[in-house]
Parts: structure tokens; sequence; C-alpha cells
């Protein structure tokens, strides 16, 4: 069901109010084509009613010819900030960013960080927003969670359906995912709720699968049969089963590009407010699918890059696989035990 204007105007205060935007602080909109307009219009009303300077960024799109899918996540490829120094020098000179068209993995964006600008990620449509406003309840629970993981030397997973797979850890620090950003230089995801890290790096080995009913994304489809993946040394050197597997399998040919089955980012989804039935709700390109990745207790994890860990490995390919029913422990403790947070 739409949103009004006035409930999401609302919820985008609430959010930048987190976020600890003040009067005559500058805030840049960053759009693109695909940019939801309800989304814009209530979030430059928020920013003025707050009393930001507000300025709107609209940036043409790129790496249509090369994707195959629209989704924002589907090809990590150039974005509209590569090589525009000016446009990067716009969004280095501003206290906060919205990003409503994404820059995720993209190096730009880490050289914005480190200017000391926030940037905060929202490309959901404007109902998600609205249901999933991030709370202070939701940085504690996910802050707890990472404290545990950089804490943590391993990471084993294992599912009644067969996965059992071993991450060193230590190599990467942790990453909180908790919907707003209240420190400089910090970036997040709204809507979000999950703490990740990264293995280190060539390390992680063992089975993974891929259950009837798991989530593939960007494909955004349930699986409707399982699919094996085999990890050896950090990456996935076998992808079997039937129909879904050989669609994955397929779908990554397509990159032409080793690292993309690399493991990536793992870790655990802590948002009770999402649900895992939410995807089949949507159509396919109304959405990312930030509820399949942040549902309370799903194991995610990823293919692909590991820069926006500090890492070095980049490719264009990028798939994130929330996993339900996994037992998750770091080192000795049981942080998810089938499929449940362990207060």
């Amino acid at each position: 069901m739409p949103i009004s204007d006035h409930r999401l105007i609302e919820a985008w205060k609430e959010v930048l109010t987190l976020s600890r935007l003040e009067a005559g602080q500058t805030v840049t909109i960053l759009t693109s084509a695909a940019t939801h307009p309800q989304t814009l219009a209530c979030a430059l009303i928020a920013t003025q009613q707050m009393g930001a300077i507000v300025n709107r960024l609209d940036l043409p799109p790129v790496n249509g010819d090369k994707a195959f899918s629209r989704d924002s996540l589907a090809y990590l490829g150039t974005t509209p900030l590569t090589g525009n120094r000016a446009a990067i020098a716009a969004l280095k000179a501003s206290d906060l960013v919205l990003d409503l068209m994404t820059l995720l993995f993209s190096p730009e964006q880490h050289h914005i960080l480190k200017s000391g600008t926030k940037i905060l990620l929202a490309v959901e449509p404007p109902e998600v927003l609205a249901r999933l406003v991030p709370t202070l309840e939701d940085r504690a629970r996910v802050l707890a969670a990472t404290k545990k993981i950089g804490a943590a030397r391993e990471m084993r997973v294992s599912s009644p359906a067969g996965t059992a797979l071993v991450c060193p850890l230590g190599e990467f620090g942790p990453t909180a995912e908790y919907g707003f950003v209240d420190e400089p230089g910090r970036w997040d995801h709204w809507p979000s709720g999950f703490a990740l890290t990264f293995p280190d790096d060539r390390t992680a080995h063992g089975t993974i699968v891929i259950d009837r009913g798991d989530i593939l994304l960007p494909q955004k489809r349930y699986v409707n049969e399982p699919i094996v993946l085999t990890v050896e040394g950090g990456y996935a050197t076998k992808i079997e089963g039937g129909v879904d597997a050989a669609l994955l399998r397929d779908y990554m040919e397509t990159f032409g590009d080793p690292e993309g089955y690399a493991i990536s980012h793992i870790g655990w989804g802590l948002q009770p407010r999402a649900r895992w039935s939410t995807l089949g709700l949507y159509d396919r390109e109304a959405t990312i699918g930030m509820d399949a990745r942040a549902f309370e207790g799903n194991f995610l994890f990823s293919l692909g890059p590991n820069n926006e860990g500090g890492g070095s490995r980049t490719t264009t390919c990028h798939i994130d696989i929330p996993l339900r029913g996994c037992t998750v422990k770091l080192d000795d403790e049981t942080v998810v035990r089938d499929g449940r947070v362990v207060a």
C-alpha cells in the first residue's frame, strides 16, 4: 500500500535526527534516473524543514549496456562519479550525502567518506523505508554483534541442509549496518540491520548448501531446489545442483571474472521488523531486497569483492545470498541457532 508524503517526511526526519543533522549543515541529495520521485521529494522537504542547506546532484546512469539487470547492485563497474571531479568535490564539501542512486563498492565513495562526509543510502520503495525506520535499539543490537565478531578468530556455519563452512577471521574488521549515520565519515543503508565481516583472504573452506526457500540477490528469487557450493581457498570452486544452480552458474559466467567467485562478506540479520517473505510481494524491479538481507536470524554471505571491508579485491560481480535455518558460531560461542538469534 502506498505511503503518504506526510508519513515519509516524518520518517526522513526521524532518520536525519538519528544521523545528527543540524541546522546550517550542507546536505547533497544524489540522484539518478532510477531515483524514486516520492523519496526524493520528501527528502528535500525534510532536510529543509530541519534547517539544512540542501543541494540536489543528478547524474546520468551508467553500465546499462553491460549489466544483465536493472538492479543497482547487479553490476559493480564504474559509477556516474568515475572521473567526475566536480561532482566528487561537491560531495566532499557536504556534511551529509543522501545517496538515492547507489554508490556502493565504488572507490569514489571511499574517497568521499575519508573527507568526513557521511553517506546514507536509501533506494528501497517509500513504504519499505517507512516500515523499517531505524532505532537506537537497532544500533545497540548490531553493535553488540559486531563487538563479538571483532573479538573472534573464526566463524563456523552449519545447517540441516548440509552447510559446513569455516571462515578464519581477523584480517578485516567488523561492519555494523543499523540504518543511520551518526559519526563523521560513516556510511550506512536505510533500511538495514545486520552485522558482517569478511573472512581472511583465500582461507574460507567447506560446503554451502543454498536450500529451498533461500534467496538469490540480485536475481530476487527463492530457490526451488538445493544449490551446493564447494568452497576452497576462499573461492566457490563448484556450483552444483539442478536448474537453479545452472542459472546461477550462467549468470556468474557472464562477468568473465574469477574474482566474482570469492567469498565476500559474511554475517547475520538482526532486524526483527524485516521479513523473509516480503520479497515475494514485490515486482523484481521495485526493490533491491533489503528485507531479505536483514531479516532476523538469516546467515547472509556474498560472492565477489572485499574492498568495502578494506581488501583489495574488486569485481563487477556481486551476489548476496541469505540462508535460513543456519547455526552460526564465533569461536566457541553460538550467536545464531537454527536460524534464531541467540540473545
